[in-house]
Parts: structure tokens; sequence; C-alpha cells
């Protein structure tokens, strides 16, 4: 009973600093920038076709027209309006590339927690089972499976998940290790308490910092997959707009109409450095958390 009264301080306090941490986390110049280009450019996304002064994918003028004549910047290799299918054309990335990030690091998570609490066969049986997808290249995985079934979005979506969750699961099962041989885990195992209680009780809300670092840069790892799959031809499919595509399609008259792939260019950029901007400042904020 005294070793249960020791450890229950310890347990009630640990929100406070994770508190601590959010609240830093939430106040970094760094990840208020991240966060604001994420936003925008998901906005934009979102809802920039219905700014579009043209058809996305209708020809209006002659292939690769320069900037001007109520053409803000040119037209594409088809004569169609750039600015209509820059705006029109980051839908895909905006919904796949976070729904890709949210279930690599909830499945990554839960496979690093598993591993960590558990330990013995099932986790060097779970950390081999990530080796192995460590071994396929996300884009060679996509290509393979893409040339099969097609450049569906829910498959694509599932290949990046599939190429995420193994470096999430490895940094989770790094983050949570120290926490599952703290006395309180210990103790809790002890006396019986459930493995999958203990997990989200005590472990879990321990490794939230980690987690938010994991999203950000999980998002980032998925938008430059799905842009290269897109810029290689396998992702999503003409003549629907797609800022990847966009840059493949036009890349042989960038010396003529550079906006075409220009344009799209800065969009991916904008979105790739918003979610980094977030990952390095979380990273930041708990590296001079843990430091006092």
């Amino acid at each position: 009973m005294t070793q249960q009264n020791d450890l229950s301080p310890a347990t009630e306090s640990a929100p406070r600093p994770r508190s601590r941490v959010l609240a830093r986390f939430l106040a970094s110049n760094q990840v208020r920038w991240g966060i604001g280009l994420v936003v925008l450019t998901t906005l934009l996304a979102c809802f920039g076709g219905l700014l579009a002064p043209y058809s996305p994918t209708d020809p209006i003028t002659t292939p690769y027209a320069p900037p001007g004549g109520g053409l803000l910047l040119g037209s594409d290799q088809l004569g169609r309006d750039v600015l209509s299918r820059v705006l029109a054309g980051g839908v895909s990335l905006a919904w796949m590339a976070p729904l890709s990030a949210v279930l690599s690091v909830a499945v990554g998570a839960a496979v690093g927690l598993t591993a960590a609490f558990t330990g013995g066969w099932t986790e060097t049986i779970l950390m081999r089972a990530m080796d192995v997808l460590l071994a396929f290249p996300g884009i060679l995985m996509a290509l393979m499976f893409v040339s099969v079934f097609g450049p569906s979005p829910w498959l694509l979506v599932t290949l990046v998940v599939l190429a995420l969750i193994p470096g999430v699961a490895r940094v989770i099962r790094g983050a949570a290790r120290p926490i599952c041989d703290r006395e309180f885990v210990l103790w809790a195992r002890s006396v019986g308490i459930p493995g999958r209680r203990m997990i989200v009780r005590e472990v879990l809300p321990n490794i939230t910092s980690p987690l938010l670092v994991e999203l950000g840069v999980r998002l980032m790892w998925a938008v430059g997959i799905l842009a290269s799959i897109s810029f290689i031809g396998y992702g999503i499919q003409p003549p629907t707009p797609d800022w990847g595509l966009m840059v493949s399609e036009n890349r042989t008259g960038l010396a003529t109409q550079p906006w075409a792939v220009l344009a799209p260019i800065v969009m991916i950029v904008l979105f790739t450095v918003g979610g980094n901007l977030i990952a390095e400042g979380g990273a930041r904020v708990i590296a001079r958390t843990e430091g006092k």
C-alpha cells in the first residue's frame, strides 16, 4: 500500500508537464507558421476550385500561352488555364496526405507501444515485420501495386500508410520503452492491471510529444510520396488536375512557360514546408522542456 501511495502522485502529476509542452508547442512561432502554411494550402486545395476563373479541364487558348489576356499564370501543354488547375489540383493531396499521416501514426504507435510493453518474442516478431516493410521502398511498392490494381485513391493511401508505419513504430517503441520500465508501470503489472489499460492510461499519455512530432514528419513524407507518384504518372490520372501530375505534364515546356511547372511546385513546397516546420518546432519545444 505504501508503494501505491508513493506512485500515485507521480502518476497524477504527469499530465501537468505534458500540458506545458502542448502549450509551448502551440506558442512556438515556428509551429504557428507551419500550421498557418498547412491550413492555407489545405483551404486552397479544398475550396480553390470554387474560385477558379475557368474550367480546369477544358482548353481555352493555345498551348503554353504566357501570362496575359485574362490568364494570370498562362496556359499548360493543352491550352488549359494554369491558375484554374492549380486552384483545383490539390483536392486529392489535401485529404490523402493528412489521412495517410494520421493512419500511419495511429497504426505505427499501436505497434510500437505493443512491442515496447510486451517485449520478448512479441516485440521481436513485430519489429522484424517492420524491418521487412522498411526493406521495400515506398515508391517501388506503390508502382508495383498500382500497375496491377490501378491508381485508386484508397489504394494509394493504403500504400503510403504501409510505407510510413515502420518508421513510426520504431520511434514510438524507443520513446515508450523507458516509460514501460518505470516503477508505476511495473507496479501496475504486479497487481494484475490489464495490459491494454496500462498502455492507454499510463504509457500513451507520456509519449504525447513524440506522437505530435511524428504526425508532422509523416505528413511531410506523405506529401512527398503522393506527389512523386503523381509525377511519374501512377497517381491521379488526367484530365483531373493534380499538382504532381501538372509538374510531370508540363516539364517539357519549362523553358517556354515556366509557370505551368513552378505554380504547382510552389503549392507542394508550401504544404511540405508547413509540415516540416511543425515537426522541427515541436522537436525543439520538447528538447527545451526536457532540458529544464
